[in-house]
């Protein structure tokens, strides 16, 4: 089974259909939390939805458009990293992630982007990473920064929320900012 160590405690593993019921249990622990800034297609709320979520996952990157990767903190699943978009022609990807209450603020999130991110900016050639999160979302975008993406701009309500109308701020960043990146041409 493959499993990457991101430090003694947290690895990241490719999260497939067959782990849905443990994606369903880590989503019941995470619902509340997570709900405002996923989209709702990506909170499933039993076993079959759960497998269909992973599934749509597990075809992206068959596909070569997606991919969905989970982080495991001491054997147990708390959030993960995905590519929520991947176009290696266009060279534009779009990355998010999530965790569940009890995993936040442990310093797990961040090397886990980091290294999909390399990936496909190493590997794969992609030129630019993008970030989308709810304006409203102070952790993502803090992340984001830390990260070293800047912010592009914002989509005034560009969709419906449980609250009204939502803002979408989208930061980015190239292949040459990316701290680890070769500094070839593609």
């Amino acid at each position: 089974m493959f499993a990457l160590p991101l430090t003694d405690d947290v690895e990241l593993r490719p999260l497939n259909p067959w782990r849905a019921e443990e994606f369903l249990d880590h989503l019941d622990r995470a619902r509340e939390h997570i709900l405002p800034w996923v989209s709702p297609a990506f909170v499933a709320t039993d076993l079959p939805s759960a497998r269909a979520v992973l599934q749509r996952y597990a075809d992206r990157w068959a596909s070569d458009t997606g991919g969905i990767w989970g982080l495991w903190w001491r054997g147990v699943l708390v959030g993960g990293v995905m590519f929520v978009s991947f176009d290696a022609t266009r060279g534009v990807c779009e990355v998010g992630c999530w965790v569940e209450p009890e995993a936040q603020g442990r310093g797990m999130v961040a090397p886990a982007v980091r290294r999909i991110v390399d990936w496909a900016v190493r590997e794969r050639g992609i030129q630019r990473v993008e970030w989308r999160t709810n304006a409203d979302n102070i952790r993502s975008k803090a992340l984001a920064h830390r990260l070293g993406l800047r912010l592009d701009g914002t989509l005034r309500q560009v969709s419906p929320g449980p609250h009204g109308r939502i803002d979408l701020e989208v930061w980015s960043v190239l292949a040459d900012e990316w701290p680890t990146a070769p500094r070839t041409v593609h």
